[in-house]
């Protein structure tokens, strides 16, 4: 018996690699003919880049470059085999990094990350996984794509940062001194949001507030990045006003028009990385599992996303999760969901008494999948 163990942390309590560690040896004492295959699992967010480095086999690389605003810092991204990069914008643009005092997205820039993508391109990079969210930013990506050359002017033709404040007075792009080495790189971003680039349910002011913008930053910035959408598709000749262009403080739109890349869900594109379907190919069973069974589950998390690519292949698919908010549906293509909190406990202990109880979750799955099988219920024979 074949079974992929494919989980997310457990956010403050449990890896990914202590989940695996948890499962594998529950199935070893109920199923002592299993093989157990363990893939890290991320959906996009913080944590992604490590999880694929170990996952492919890559390697994490540290680099020089800005935080949002403008100090200097060392960030972390990954390198993956065959010249894919894996870069969390958040590591050089992110919101955790300022003090809340220091939130002001009007100066707040994405320079740093195309600091981080000019390294990549320094290392080999021929593709490039964007992890968008947790920014502290609201110019569009304009800041990241000064660094990789491209030349944002105002109405006299004179070059500016590409800050959120700069982008209403943006007039004109100069593509011609961008990197050369851009027009062969592959860009996919990772974005589980659809929000739109302008209006009530766009970039600033969806979430210009958390950035630390107030009603009159709101407005300005609002204003700003209506002038940066009309100058895109002056120059790109299309409207990148599209779902999940608003992603990361319009990161998204930034990505779309100056880098041609391509929109895809966070895990999904986890999936395709570590060559998920490749592995469910020999599976019998798969494990997945998160923090907490919710209403977000559906909407790009881990579970949801090894729900459904199991679903796709016949292979059967459980869940092991901190806990089920009340009223949540598990995910299509879940065919059990365990939680470690089987009973009333409080936060607190069940943060505490984190490893126990997912071990004890691990032995009441595995013991009653036993049981299933001595009855007929998975076969014991691997799939061919």
């Amino acid at each position: 018996m074949r079974i992929v163990l494919a989980s997310d942390s457990l956010k403050g309590t449990l890896s990914t690699d202590d989940t695996a560690e948890l499962l594998r040896a529950a199935a070893t004492r109920h199923l002592p003919d299993a093989t157990c295959v363990a893939v890290p699992m991320a959906d996009g967010g913080e944590g992604t880049a490590e999880v694929l480095a170990r996952a492919c086999g890559g390697t994490m690389r540290t680099a020089d470059a800005h935080d949002a605003l403008g100090r200097p810092i060392t960030a972390r991204y990954a390198l993956l085999p065959h010249g894919e990069a894996v870069i969390e914008m958040a590591a050089a643009a992110g919101l955790p990094q300022l003090a809340p005092d220091e939130r002001d997205p009007e100066r707040a820039s994405t320079y740093g990350v195309g600091e981080l993508v000019l390294d990549a391109l320094d290392h080999g990079a021929t593709s490039l996984t964007l992890a968008l969210g947790g920014s502290a930013t609201n110019d569009g990506g304009a800041g990241c794509m000064r660094a990789l050359g491209f030349g944002l002017l105002d109405a006299t033709g004179r070059a500016f940062e590409g800050r959120g404040c700069d982008l209403a007075r943006l007039a004109r792009i100069d593509c011609a001194h961008a990197d050369a080495r851009l027009a062969h790189l592959s860009v996919t971003v990772m974005c589980d949001v659809d929000a739109p680039l302008l209006g009530p349910g766009g970039a600033t002011m969806v979430y210009g507030p958390q950035k630390g913008a107030d009603a009159a930053a709101l407005a300005r910035l609002e204003v700003g990045m209506a002038n940066y959408a009309r100058v895109l598709k002056a120059t790109f000749g299309q409207d990148f006003d599209v779902p999940g262009a608003g992603a990361a403080g319009g990161m998204g739109a930034g990505c779309l028009a100056f880098l041609g890349a391509r929109q895809q869900s966070g895990i999904v594109r986890v999936l395709e990385l570590v060559h998920f379907d490749e592995l469910l190919a020999h599976a019998d069973l798969v494990v997945t599992g998160e923090g907490r069974l919710d209403a977000q589950t559906a909407h790009g998390k881990v579970v949801a996303g090894v729900a459904a690519a199991c679903a796709r292949a016949h292979v059967p698919c459980v869940a092991v999760v901190g806990s089920i908010a009340p009223g949540a549906t598990p995910p299509a293509g879940l065919a059990a969901t365990f939680p470690t909190a089987s009973g009333p406990i409080t936060l607190d202990y069940a943060l505490a008494h984190a490893r126990e109880l997912y071990a004890a979750t691990a032995e009441r799955l595995f013991s009653t999948i036993a049981l299933g099988r001595s009855l007929g219920g998975i076969r014991a024979a691997p799939r061919c």
